[in-house]
């Protein structure tokens, strides 16, 4: 079965931008929003985001670059496929294949990415999974899953406490959380951001529709449930393998990620060809300090 792209009209928060449904040949649908020609550039958000957190500056990398700004599966408006024992459903390995579809349904087989939180997880798994097709990689405000497992220390726990809640055996998050979404989601956002008035009023209320979905926060469970199970293996079986395209790590100074590790040292580890730096941020830099995030995305996509 060929990938069906249906075009859904013009993006409510990416100027410029138009909304899409692919349906892949695995049975899944991503959401997307396109615009802009040039290069393919593929944008991969995090938790507890969707896509539209590219919106301060996916317009301007319009400009120079073919971009796609693609919701997770589980995540935003792309499907949430019912999940089994082995969490493999919402494995990096799968979630990294479904994009890889979506650009291929769009005609692109090579193209740049970058991924924050998550999404950088998914591109991780992506340039061992699809060397050929990968150019170019960003990953943003993390280290290796793998790595940052090993080196858990209290303080890390206490701060990153989601990581250990939600792998827990359903339904115990879920149930939890769907006590109160919007308390859950604006203490998670309001505890990794550093500068305020990152997230307007109308990006946390498009956050919490999707969150409020029953199936969203079961997917976004079984993604952390992955992370510590299944995708561990993966990682382990191709721990000698090394990424060789560009890797740009960028992270915000004032985060979890940048405070307990070395952030350089964790993706040399990962791959040969590696640059990058802290901006004065907490977490989610390309809400927090737009400009400095678009200057070098754009600086490092743009060799």
């Amino acid at each position: 079965m060929k990938a069906i792209i249906k075009q859904l009209g013009p993006s409510r928060f990416l100027d410029g931008f138009h909304d899409i449904d692919a349906d892949l040949d695995e049975g899944v649908t991503i959401h997307a929003a396109i615009a802009g020609s040039g290069p393919p550039l593929l944008l991969l958000h995090g938790h507890p985001h969707t896509h539209i957190t590219w919106r301060k500056i996916a317009p301007r990398l319009a400009r120079h670059f073919s971009v796609v700004a693609a919701d997770l599966r589980g995540y935003g408006d792309s499907s949430k496929p019912a999940s089994s024992a082995s969490h493999i459903e919402y494995s990096k390995r799968i979630m990294a294949q479904d994009q890889i579809s979506l650009m291929r349904a769009l005609g692109h087989s090579q193209f740049s990415v970058a991924g924050h939180d998550r999404g950088g997880r998914v591109v991780h798994r992506m340039a061992l999974d699809h060397p050929n097709a990968v150019t170019r990689m960003a990953v943003m405000d993390i280290a290796p899953t793998a790595t940052m497992y090993a080196m858990t220390d209290m303080e890390f726990a206490r701060r990153y406490f989601w990581w250990f809640f939600l792998i827990q055996p359903e339904p115990l998050p879920e149930r939890l959380i769907a006590a109160d979404p919007e308390y859950f989601l604006r203490t998670h956002l309001d505890a990794q951001t550093k500068l305020a008035g990152a997230t307007e009023p109308e990006a946390f209320a498009e956050y919490l529709r999707c969150y409020s979905d029953t199936n969203s926060r079961h997917a976004i469970c079984e993604d952390y449930r992955a992370a510590a199970t299944i995708d561990l293996q993966h990682d382990a079986a191709d721990s000698d393998k090394r990424i060789t395209v560009p890797l740009l790590a960028l992270w915000g100074g004032r985060g979890t990620v940048g405070t307990l590790y070395d952030v350089l040292a964790t993706w040399r580890d990962k791959a040969t060809d590696v640059e990058g730096r802290a901006l004065d941020c907490g977490h989610t830099l390309q809400e927090e300090l737009p400009d400095e995030t678009f200057a070098e995305l754009n600086r490092f996509f743009a060799f």
